[in-house]
């Protein structure tokens, strides 16, 4: 899975790309239908701002925080992007074919 990390009125450090990297690896350990990811790191005054944008099948999957401190917005986002993807899990997955299989025999 490919990683785009951009600032927006911010430069980018290898701290902060590393950081993103390993949060992701918690959101792809949950669902492995992940084509790419793109973040935007923004500043706008005291506001840090991160977003991302997850490209899965079958949509994709938007996400914002927003924090006094960059890596706070950015923990704040890797919690918000992991419920989502666990929400489109749990919709992808078909709860009733077990007891479709139960009530044929």
């Amino acid at each position: 899975m490919q990683i785009d990390v951009t600032g927006h009125h911010v430069e980018v450090t290898d701290s902060m790309r590393a950081y993103v990297h390993k949060k992701m690896d918690r959101i792809t350990r949950h669902f492995d239908q992940l084509i790419d990811a793109h973040y935007v790191l923004s500043v706008e005054k005291l506001r840090h701002k991160a977003e991302a944008t997850l490209k899965a099948r079958g949509g994709d999957i938007h996400a914002e925080a927003v924090a006094d401190d960059m890596y706070a917005a950015i923990d704040a986002l890797a919690d918000k992007l992991d419920r989502l993807v666990k929400k489109r899990k749990d919709k992808n997955t078909d709860h009733h074919a077990s007891e479709g299989r139960a009530a044929r025999h």
